[in-house]
This record gives C-alpha cells, structure tokens and sequence, in this order.
C-alpha cells in the first residue's frame, strides 16, 4: 500500500468518527447544552472567584505560617 493510499484511509476512518461524534453520548449532551444568560454567567464568575480568592488565602497563610512561626518560636 503506498503513501496515497494509507492517507485516503486515514481520513476516511477520521470522518468515520466525525459522523459518529453526534450520534452516541456525547450526541445528546451537546443537544442539550446551550448558552448561559446573563444571571447565570455571573453567578458562576462570582463563585469561581470565590473559591480562587479562598484557595489564595488558604495558601497565604500556610506560607505565613511556615515563614514566620518558626522564627518566632525560636526554632
């Protein structure tokens, strides 16, 4: 088989899938998914930031804590 041939078979087992993609699943997960509005885009912003903002300081203070306690319990 040369080069022409297994490329041709490539692509064919490639829109093989493609088709496939919206039939199974997945298919039905991404019917059913749309685009957010306004209010719920927002709330998500809002919680996510949160959480980074939590997990920030969470880090901080344990950076805090290994930095400065020792030093100043003599250690």
């Amino acid at each position: 088989m040369d080069i022409v041939e297994k490329s041709w078979e490539l692509q064919k087992g490639i829109e093989e899938r493609v088709k496939r993609f919206g039939k199974g699943k997945y298919g039905r997960v991404l019917k059913m998914a749309r685009k957010p509005t306004n209010e719920e885009y927002l709330k998500t912003v809002m919680i996510v930031a949160l959480g980074l903002t939590l997990i920030g300081g969470l880090g901080f203070a344990i950076y805090l804590a290994i930095r400065y306690i020792p030093g100043m319990l003599g250690l």
